[in-house]
């Protein structure tokens, strides 16, 4: 992706526009290599692509580009634009970028594969949802789920739904590959806005939801199949660590939800996540205890 560094991406209300420094000539290819685990591990060497939610595994967030520097920023200009279709809840995904394909992800779970070069759409997946979301705008009608990224990983792309799915597509045609549920968003408030974190053969997702009752968990997936791996809940139960600083029911509609994405370091095999606040927020009353 030779002189990839030229572009530089923003959103506005529900699109995707690329910057291009007037000048720079981005010659970009879209025949694509599977993003394996080791490239993500990797992915430092590869500046020229954003593989993962914050960068690298380390979240910095940070490019060490700089093709766009003080001296020529003065002269970026509008590459192309591209429309989601829906402008609820504007565009707050992070875009992935695979050796010269942008992965996109909108409001109301609509997922795209674009030409990072021109912005045309190579496919696109809309999600249908099996149960019901309550979320509602601003106006009173039902508003399309926020969706903050994807993950991409073994030939897949990976993201979380507003009633709690996490769904599995084929990165080179959009197909869906499997879609398994996480919880009943219905009974327990949760859902799953966060870009899923894509580790070896697993994919790891968080839970929004810290003002509803429930304990806020990470749940760890197979990326070929889907089956749940492992589970963790934040607010622990009878038996496990911490319990007994939440007094007699408590934990169990704790909150704490681990809703944005986390990051790993794989020389100690560790996943960081950060949490969010118990529930309720604002009225601590029917939590005693130091609540960890």
């Amino acid at each position: 992706m030779p002189k990839s560094s030229s572009r530089r991406v923003f959103h506005v209300r529900g699109v995707a526009v690329c910057l291009l420094a007037v000048g720079l000539v981005a010659g970009v290819s879209t025949a694509t290599r599977e993003v394996t685990s080791e490239r993500l591990r990797a992915a430092d060497r590869e500046p020229e692509n954003w593989l993962i939610y914050g960068g690298t595994y380390r979240s910095l967030r940070y490019s060490p580009l700089d093709q766009i520097n003080t001296s020529n920023v003065r002269k970026l200009a509008a590459a192309w634009a591209f429309q989601t279709g829906v402008t609820d809840n504007g565009l707050q995904s992070t875009p992935l970028v695979a050796d010269g394909v942008m992965y996109l992800i909108g409001s109301g779970n609509r997922v795209f594969a674009l030409d990072a070069s021109n912005g045309r759409a190579l496919w696109h997946y809309f999600y249908e949802p099996r149960q019901v979301s309550t979320q509602a705008s601003a106006t009173g009608r039902a508003a399309a789920p926020t969706n903050r990224g994807v993950g991409l990983g073994q030939g897949h792309v990976y993201f979380g739904t507003q009633d709690n799915f996490v769904v599995a597509l084929d990165a080179t045609n959009g197909k869906e590959l499997w879609r398994t549920n996480v919880e009943d968003t219905n009974k327990y408030g949760c859902r799953i806005t966060g870009a899923p974190l894509v580790v070896n053969d697993l994919v790891v997702v968080g839970s929004t939801g810290g003002d509803s009752a429930h304990r806020g968990h990470l749940v760890a997936f197979d990326g070929k199949t889907g089956k749940q791996v492992w589970r963790f809940n934040v607010v622990p139960g009878p038996g496990e660590k911490g319990h007994e600083t939440w007094e007699g029911d408590s934990w169990m509609y704790g909150g704490g939800a681990p809703w944005l994405t986390g990051s790993y370091d794989p020389e100690l095999n560790l996943i960081y996540w950060g949490t969010g606040n118990a529930s309720s927020d604002f009225f601590g009353g029917k939590r005693k205890g130091d609540n960890l």
